[in-house]
């Protein structure tokens, strides 16, 4: 799919006050490690996370991700009037009912005429958050559109840490709680319009391409207290998804090798990453790197590293960027934006 008249208008982010290295963690644990025979180091070694961070304990998603809201609308410059339809794209969420969509829209004090929903789709949530309001715009449903997002770690990686340290907890237990470790928190949100409406035309969103394989869909199981992940398996079929994806955007949007600039992905871990990026035969110096210090950040992990890129002016105007996201399901989506 392309669109013609849609631009991500500007961008806004928050990150949490207290920064939680591995160490850290593993200490937590350490009982448990000893037992197992692990050495230290392990978090850090496997994962290439050297450090996430946490939110105040007791903060609700929708507080953060209205921060970023608000931070996102005074980029761009746009009033709380003028936001049509605000997507949260969450999975960390205030309850069950009402939409944590709702909560945002309450925080901000958005109009009664904006349409708020909440879309859930593992990490690729953001970039699927991203493709409705564009597809949205592009019928003329409405003009502007504000794309939320905020994540907590504290409460699994905390329940998570309870449960390893059970005298009962095995290897097996902890390959299969692994992940839950590497999950770090942040608040991002996109101001997307329709591009005439843009001050100087925005960032063009170009268009998407989106990829499945449900046959996987067991790879990766979460809920409030625990993530429950296949490592090996994630990592074979999600690149192998991420190869059959990638060939469908090259063809979609025109691209030549060298064209994308800035390459903005979704970041679970350093064997992940490099793995995708060398069976793809693209280069990794044009991808930021967030996980290191921001651990897996879920949907907000793409966005997140798209605002951080341009707040340290490596993503700049003229530049071609690739969104990329692959995520438990299992999914796919990537996206084209000219900066």
């Amino acid at each position: 799919m392309k669109y013609k008249n849609v631009a991500i208008d500007s961008v806004g982010y928050v990150l949490p006050p207290h920064v939680v290295p591995s160490s850290q963690i593993e200490e937590a644990i350490r009982p448990t490690l000893d037992r197992l025979g692990l050495p230290p180091g392990q978090l850090e070694k496997l994962s290439g996370v050297k450090e996430r961070r946490w939110w105040d304990p007791g903060v609700q998603p929708s507080t953060v991700a209205a921060m970023a809201g608000e931070k996102a609308l005074a980029n761009a410059g746009v009033s709380r009037e003028q936001v049509d339809c605000l997507i949260n794209t969450s999975v960390c969420r205030d309850y069950l009912e009402p939409a944590t969509a709702a909560m945002v829209a309450g925080k901000m004090g958005l109009s009664h005429h904006t349409f708020s929903f909440d879309i859930a789709n593992a990490c690729m949530g953001f970039l699927n958050g991203l493709v409705t309001a564009a597809n949205m715009i592009e019928l003329g449903q409405v003009d502007t559109v504000l794309v939320v997002d905020g994540e907590s770690s504290r409460e699994p990686v905390s329940a998570t840490i309870h449960r390893l340290n059970n005298p009962m907890a095995t290897a097996d237990t902890f390959r299969d709680n692994f992940a839950t470790l590497t999950l770090g928190s942040g608040a991002v949100a996109a101001v997307v319009r329709r591009k005439d409406l843009c001050r100087n035309g925005g960032h063009s969103l170009n268009g998407a391409v989106f990829r499945s394989a449900p046959e996987y869909n067991e790879l990766c199981l979460g809920n409030h207290t625990e993530m429950k992940a296949d490592p090996h398996g994630l990592l074979v079929h999600g690149v192998g998804l991420a190869v059959e994806t990638w060939p469908k955007a090259v063809e979609e949007f025109g691209w030549r090798p060298g064209d994308v600039d800035e390459f903005v992905c979704h970041q679970v871990s350093l064997a992940h990453f490099t793995h995708t990026f060398q069976q793809l035969e693209l280069p990794l110096e044009r991808a930021l790197l967030t996980f290191p210090y921001l651990g897996n950040v879920g949907p907000a992990s793409c966005p997140l590293t798209l605002a951080l890129g341009e707040a340290q002016g490596r993503i700049v105007p003229g530049k071609e960027v690739c969104l990329f996201a692959v995520g438990s399901g299992l999914g796919c989506v990537i996206l084209s934006v000219s900066w």
